[in-house]
């Protein structure tokens, strides 16, 4: 069996479709041009991976120390004790308001400590849990990087994985 090559736009209209769930199997590689036997060659899933991209989710930049201490002080509670400090300046009590005034910016450079290492823990989980796939390209099975999945491989599940 022979498959046609398909160009960028072919498959980005076949990808578009939602109906996956109701094709049969047959239906599905053809739509794909992957061969059930040997899956997918590597020049055609390198030619994939340059077309869509890695299998993976974009993420959000993460916040910047300005963004983080704006979050510790764009609370409801912080700003009531902000504006308690201000009335007892206005009043004349001094020692109270310095004391209100050093709880908030301990409270918003304790939460900017916390919030930035809590973001490198996570960073440093995501570099450990690399996952992988376990594919049939070039008529072999292959261990790939799931980020290397693209459209029409042929994945193998197993218990565990």
């Amino acid at each position: 069996m022979t498959l046609k090559e398909i160009t960028p736009q072919e498959m980005e209209v076949i990808l578009d479709d939602s109906d996956w769930h109701v094709l049969h199997a047959d239906e599905v590689l053809k739509r794909l041009a992957t061969f059930s036997d040997k899956g997918l060659s590597s020049e055609e899933a390198g030619r994939r991976l340059e077309q869509f991209g890695p299998n993976a989710l974009t993420e959000a930049p993460p916040p910047t120390f300005w963004q983080m201490l704006w979050e510790q002080f764009n609370n409801f509670v912080v700003i009531m004790l902000i504006v308690a400090a201000a009335i007892s300046g206005v009043l004349g009590e001094w020692i109270d308001a310095t004391a209100i005034m050093a709880i908030v910016v301990l409270n918003a450079a304790l939460g900017v400590v916390q919030q930035r290492r809590a973001e490198q823990a996570l960073a440093a989980l995501r570099k450990l849990a690399a996952p992988e796939a376990h594919v049939i390209r070039d008529g072999s099975r292959q261990v790939i990087p799931s980020p290397q999945l693209v459209p029409g491989d042929l994945v193998l599940l197993e218990a565990g994985n």
